[in-house]
Formats: C-alpha cells, structure tokens, sequence
C-alpha cells in the first residue's frame, strides 16, 4: 500500500516515518509541509540520513491522491477538517492524528477547541480510533479519527471496570502527566528547557480540550452521561503519558479480583498489559513501543479503585496507534510494524 503523511515535519509525522519504515505491507510516498515545503525530511530531522531520502512537498490535491492509497494527518487541530473532505471525494482513506473529527457533537469541538467545525455528515461519519474498543467499526472505516494520548491510557484503564459497571461513572478523577513532546514542535515559553527542567507544573485545568473526548467515550462504554475531572501536568521529560485515575467501587471488591477481571477483559489484546498485584507501570517501560500497561489496587478502606496507566504519548497515543489502526482497516495481522521492544533504560 502506498500512504502518504500530511505534517511529516512535527513529531507525530516523524514517528509515522520511523514506524512505517520497518512495516513490510507500505511504501511512504509523499511527505506534506505547509510551513515547511521544500525542505529535505534530512534538514529537518538529521537522524534519517540513509533512511528518507525524500523532500518535503506542499499540498496538491490532486497529485496526492494520484500517488497513495491512504492517507495520515499530522497537523495541528483545525488543519485536517478543511482537507479530509476532498480526498474522501477521491476514496482515499485518512487517519487524522489531530482532534478535529472526535467529537459527534460540532458545538464540542468549538467550545473546547476554538475554532468551527468540521460538516457533521464527516463528524457523523468518522470511526473513532482505540482499536482495543472499537475493532469491528474501525475494519470498515474510511476516516479514523485517532484518539488522544490523554484519552487512550485513560479510557483503557477504566473501560474493564465500567464495562462492569463495578464502579460509579460519576466518581471519576484523572491526574495525568505528559513529557514535553506533546506539546509538539513549535516554539513557545513554557516549552524552553529552563522552564520545563527540574519543573513540574498543571495545565488547562478544567479547560483541557481531551475531557469532552472522554466524556463522549466514557458514555459509550456505560450509557451513562459521565462528568469526570481531569487534570494534567508537564513534566521534565521528552515521551510518556502516565494517568493516575481514582473512582469510587460500587460495591467491595479486592484487587485480585480487579486484576483478573482486566486480564480476562484483555486476554487477546496484545497491546495491553495488566501489572500483577503491588507492580507498577512506569512511562520508562513502554518507551518507544505501543504498549498501554496498567496497574490497580482496590483500597479497601476508602473503597476507592486506584488505576495507573502508561503509554507513550508518541506511539500508542499517536503515530503507533495510527498504524494499528491501519493494520486493522486492511485486515493485516494488527501487531505488523509493531511489535517493538520498549527502549530501556
């Protein structure tokens, strides 16, 4: 098959490139920058001399389309939505990395995101992409609306338990922390290393554009409309994703029961490990890989259910769920161009 990747020179699209490099069934044909057309992949990113000899090009419809099968969105929210249309006119398929087409409900997207819209028939249309969840939709998809990293170590940590119902939907609270590379390529003050070095700070608190995500998400699993709260935090580091999540049980269950009750919910799940009692996932351990590893304890005084979840940010949250998906929609094995040993130490 061959893909092209609108945005190859962010951090997303880059990852795209490393993963896609080693997948026996694709071919990368076309790099796409706006802001930086012309360029050679080698200028942006030293590190694939010998791998990419390739430029990156500007957007032409047409040309694209004439020259790949699939198609993989890289961009900055409010990017995707303007384009996608024009190649599903051409039944190229796309798998949007940005946020544009997650939420169903448009007035969402504008609230939390501040900027309009995409056409609801193509926010109607859209699969959403956690493919531990959503398998048997995403086989038959077209556009892939590719969750958060936020949300995919959050909603696969809770989905064994609310699927259950073994705890109470409206008790729910995320801390989460994120490496520096989330916040992508760009250029700001709070991405500088003297602000972000030796320095942990929250964000976005109430105001972080992935909760209506969840939320929308969380309601599928349960039925139930869910309110959560969620916040996040940077910290000195480049990839991961960890989220400590604490909700209330429904009734008194011990943790050996959580656990099997998880490994039993993700015994075909190759992507998802599940800690044994007193283990840990640390974002260190799934470094470089798609891997979603989690961990629970059952504290019985509080009857509070206490759930750890690590991914990295770059992979399962983004560019290696992309390819997963893929995998999927083509009805390849799901783990080609995956199975990757996290990087350690």
């Amino acid at each position: 098959m061959k893909v092209g990747i609108i945005g190859a020179n962010g951090y997303g699209g880059v990852e795209l490139l490393r993963l896609l490099k080693q997948h026996p069934c694709v071919s990368v044909e076309k790099t796409i920058s706006h802001s930086t057309q012309g360029c050679k992949l080698t200028e942006q990113y030293p590190h694939l001399n010998n791998v990419y000899e390739m430029t990156l090009e500007k957007i032409d419809i047409e040309g694209i389309a004439r020259n790949v099968d699939l198609l993989f969105f890289a961009t900055p929210s409010g990017v995707s939505k303007e384009i996608i249309p024009l190649f599903l006119e051409r039944e190229i398929k796309c798998i949007d990395l940005s946020g544009d087409f997650r939420l169903k409900n448009g007035l969402l997207y504008e609230k939390w995101y501040k900027n309009t819209q995409a056409k609801n028939e193509h926010l109607q249309n859209a699969t959403y992409g956690l493919t531990e969840l959503f398998r048997s939709e995403i086989k038959n998809g077209h556009l892939i609306a590719n969750p958060g990293c936020y949300p995919t170590a959050t909603l696969l940590g809770l989905y064994p338990a609310l699927k259950a119902k073994w705890i109470d939907p409206k008790s729910i609270i995320i801390d989460g922390k994120s490496g520096i590379s989330g916040a992508g390529r760009n250029t700001s003050i709070g991405n500088l290393f003297a602000e972000i070095n030796e320095n942990m700070k929250a964000y976005k608190i109430g105001l972080h554009q992935h909760i209506p995500e969840i939320e929308q998400n969380l309601k599928v699993i349960s039925g139930e409309e869910t309110r959560i709260t969620f916040t996040t935090h940077l910290v000195p580091m480049t990839r991961g994703i960890m989220c400590t999540i604490y909700v209330d049980l429904m009734e008194s269950i011990r943790t050996q029961e959580m656990i099997d009750l998880y490994k039993e919910t993700y015994k075909n799940e190759y992507f998802v490990r599940i800690r044994s009692a007193n283990e840990w996932p640390a974002t260190k351990e799934v470094t470089g890989s798609n891997f979603c590893d989690i961990g629970l304890k059952v504290d019985e005084r509080t009857n509070r259910l206490v759930i750890v979840s690590a991914i990295d940010n770059l992979v399962k949250g983004a560019a290696g769920q992309a390819i997963q998906n893929m995998n999927v929609m083509n009805d390849w094995h799901e783990k080609t161009g995956l199975e990757l040993v996290p990087l350690y130490p």
